[in-house]
């Protein structure tokens, strides 16, 4: 943020501003090129540290065995940590953007960059009195070290029945022997040869051929945690709505005679409703549920996933409704060809959807991290958080990538393409059904993967990380949807 203020502050550091009458403006150097890179760079890096890992130190500080309500409260936690998370992005694209549009680049830049100085003042004041789990090395290269011993051991017989002495363990480990789940790994910690294969004091001589029980678990744990965690990708797709602003722009979008709504501002009604139903779902629903379903958290991360996907997939029929009465009324009116033509239409029919986005990424973003949380232990706590945020990122290049690919079979042989920058000649409703389709396909991916893990969790009674088990209890919330 510091880098981006200073663009704003020297000249030297940007681009001159073309004149009134002046058709060939002076271009970018690549001192200037690589400043703005630079800070974007650096912000994404940052971002890529701090997202993954906030919510997890949050966590940790509120992990205590002999709380009997520690589940609530970490449900809790999670829920108000992104009710807060929709918050700043409110505060974001309003606050700072009126800075920026009344006061200047100079101040819009440096209001930022002094939050950033003072968020991290905070941080360190506190840093002192945090608990802090230890780090245990790369969970990958963990989880390849699982892979290239089993298969170096592949001659095994997982079939037969080894004693715990048979299986390497860490020291103070808690598990005796590996799950039956996903068999073929246990061969990654059977000891064959304790002469070879361990030392003097008892660890693995080579850890690419002898893995340690807990390693075997972790990697279970991972290919548990997969396909659960693709079924988001889908949700987050349908969320990327393709000429949404255009839309937007061809209706009525005043409140009252004077004032009108911005057509970029609409994506706040998302966020809104984010936050005002995580208060809602912890503050009224929770106690509620918790009466009928017996779970702290009201209703477990199964079903807290299904009704999110279930909710985008109205969300998404509705916005197909939605387009196709608002191109009807288009060429009704006789503005097929003019797509900046403003209808008798008022902007509130996209309020629904809009709303329900909001509403499913709660369910299903909430769900999703208590699950995955509860799975690993603490000291793989941010996993959790960074495999949404990596799930973010590529859904964003799927929906680029879903979106070329409609364009160009939509606009062969000289047809009128889906996605046409004129919507009222294209058939942007035709793609809302498209997606619908694959959100509806992905909601059945989803319950055929509610249904193996649950036979996965009843076949192996074990907890899959006893200081899990512990602390989540996540025992209660294996119900399918």
């Amino acid at each position: 943020m510091l880098v981006l203020w200073l663009t704003t502050i020297f000249p030297q550091l940007r681009p001159l501003p073309c004149g009134q009458y002046q058709h060939d403006c002076n271009g970018t150097t690549a001192a200037q090129l690589a400043a703005i890179l630079c800070s974007f760079g650096l912000i994404s890096i940052g971002a890529g540290f701090v997202r993954p890992c906030s919510i997890a130190l949050g966590a940790d500080q509120l992990g205590n065995k002999e709380n009997l309500d520690n589940e609530r409260l970490l449900d809790s936690y999670f829920s108000w940590f992104y009710a807060s998370v929709g918050v700043s992005i409110v505060l974001a694209v309003t606050v700072i953007v009126y800075i920026q549009d009344h006061f200047g680049w100079q101040v819009g830049f440096g209001v930022p960059a002094l939050l950033m100085v003072l968020s991290v003042s905070v941080f360190l004041i506190g840093s002192p009195h945090y608990i802090k789990a230890k780090a245990e090395g790369s969970l990958f290269t963990g989880l390849f070290q699982v892979a290239v011993a089993a298969f170096r051991k592949r001659h095994i017989n997982v079939q037969l029945n080894y004693n715990d002495d048979s299986y390497y363990k860490a020291p103070e480990s808690e598990l005796l022997e590996p799950s039956t789940d996903f068999r073929c790994l246990n061969r990654a910690c059977i000891i064959e040869d304790p002469h070879m294969e361990l030392k003097p004091d008892g660890k693995a001589s080579d850890p690419w051929s002898l893995c340690s029980v807990e390693q075997v678990k972790i990697m279970k744990c991972f290919l548990t945690v997969l396909p659960m965690w693709s079924t988001c990708i889908m949700l987050l797709v349908s969320f990327s709505q393709p000429l949404s602003i255009y839309q937007l722009l061809t209706v009525d979008r005043h409140i009252t005679p004077q004032f009108e709504i911005p057509a970029g501002s609409f994506g706040m009604i998302t966020v809104l409703s984010l936050t005002i139903w995580m208060a809602f779902y912890d503050r009224a629903l929770v106690p509620l549920l918790s009466r009928y379903t017996g779970l702290p958290t009201g209703i477990s991360p199964f079903s807290r996933m299904g009704i999110g996907l279930f909710l985008s997939i109205v969300a998404t029929v509705l916005s197909a409704i939605t387009e196709t009465i608002r191109r009807n009324k288009a060429i009704n009116a006789g503005f097929e060809d003019d797509p900046n033509a403003v209808l008798n239409m008022s902007s509130m029919w996209f309020v629904p959807q809009l709303a329900l986005y909001g509403v499913a990424e709660a369910l299903n973003v909430v769900g999703q991290i208590e699950f995955i949380y509860s799975l690993f232990p603490k000291t793989m706590s941010s996993f959790a958080a960074a495999l949404y945020t990596f799930g973010l990122a590529l859904s964003n290049l799927i929906s680029s990538l879903l979106v070329s690919v409609v364009d160009n079979i939509t606009s062969a042989r000289g047809n009128t393409s889906w996605l046409a920058t004129n919507i009222n000649r294209g058939h942007l409703d035709y793609y809302c059904w498209l997606m619908t389709f694959l959100c509806v396909i992905n909601f059945l991916y989803f319950l055929a993967v509610c249904r193996f893990t649950d036979k996965q969790k009843h076949d192996d009674r074990s907890s899959l990380f006893p200081e899990a088990e512990e602390e989540h209890s996540e025992n209660k919330c294996f119900h399918g949807v």
